[in-house]
């Protein structure tokens, strides 16, 4: 297990710095001069030239992106020059919403599609199995931003129960805060509840025809209690790199949602600094995350090192 955890980190090593490598060099291959920007397109060529040196733009590009890659890993992401602020702190602020926005959609989308996977499952080929489905395949079809101006539609305007958006600190009033995160947590986990549902379904339907299931009804169990006690363990390798992937979908779909529902989370900060042309702002916060999919699918990893013995056993699933 200590050797499959190693090259699964190494991996994640090498992912991590490739990835750096690709943000860097696209951003800085767009074009028009940040400098330029800046200052105005009737800046005199004296200023912008002054500007680029203090920036570092006239430095070669494979020491720019040195300089950058190793101040990176001493936590130094460097400094915004449209809200003259570092960096790291400006992504440590968006991070206290996009991240419990992510994390409440992941436990919402678990809790919605995985008993209707299981339900599904239990009863194939009946109508209700056909009709949870259907609505699971509407849920994929249906992007998340549609979702949550629905949401909005009904919880916020007709029943008024919840805000259409904007978010209140966590620090100032938790229990508004935590109900500014529920719809856009809603509208982020419909989507991929549904595939999650299907997933589930798909697995233990094929669970359900295997050998230990028939030895454990034939020792006298029902159908439900040979599956939810030896089928569901056995069909989460699927679900485990579902959940992977998913994180990954929440934490950058993150940057639609926060739009709709003008949430100040890192997403919107993203999009904020593409349209003032803040490239340092905008590779600090894209290797956020970038760290934080990659680090979900190592976790993935780890986690299918427990559940699979033969993993544990240095053996190849």
């Amino acid at each position: 297990m200590s050797l499959y955890l190693l090259r699964r980190f190494l991996g994640f090593a090498i992912t991590l710095v490739v990835a750096a490598a690709a943000v860097f060099f696209l951003l800085d291959r767009l074009p028009g001069d940040p400098a330029q920007f800046i200052l105005g397109i009737n800046a005199s060529p004296d200023a912008v030239a002054s500007l680029r040196n203090q920036l570092g733009l006239d430095l070669p590009l494979w020491q720019r992106f040195t300089d950058w890659l190793l101040a990176m890993f001493r936590g130094d992401f460097g400094v915004s020059y449209t809200q003259s602020a570092p960096v790291a702190a400006l992504i440590g602020e968006r991070l206290w919403v996009t991240l419990p926005l992510a994390g409440f959609a992941m436990v919402l989308s678990m809790a919605i599609g995985l008993p209707i996977g299981i339900l599904a499952a239990r009863r194939r080929g009946s109508w209700l199995d056909t009709g949870l489905m259907l609505l699971a395949q509407m849920g994929i079809a249906v992007p998340n931003f549609w979702f949550g101006m629905l949401l909005v539609l009904l919880f916020s305007i007709t029943l008024r129960w919840l805000p259409p958006g904007g978010f209140t600190p966590w620090q100032e009033d938790f229990w508004a805060a935590l109900r500014a995160m529920v719809l856009p947590s809603l509208a982020l986990a419909l989507p991929q509840a549904a595939i999650l549902a299907r997933v589930m379904r798909t697995a233990l339907v094929d669970v359900q025809n295997a050998d230990f299931i028939r030895t454990a009804r034939a020792k006298g169990m029902t159908l439900g209690e040979a599956v939810w006690r030896h089928g569901v363990r056995n069909a989460l390798l699927p679900i485990l790199t579902i959940l992977g992937l998913q994180f990954a979908f929440l934490i950058s779909g993150t940057v639609v949602v926060e739009n709709v529902f003008y949430l100040p989370g890192l997403g919107r900060l993203i999009f904020t600094a593409i349209s003032e042309r803040d490239l340092i702002l905008v590779r600090g916060a894209v290797i956020i995350l970038i760290v934080a999919v990659t680090a979900s699918m190592f976790i993935v990893d780890v986690l299918y090192a427990v559940v699979d013995p033969r993993l544990r056993g240095g053996q190849q699933p």
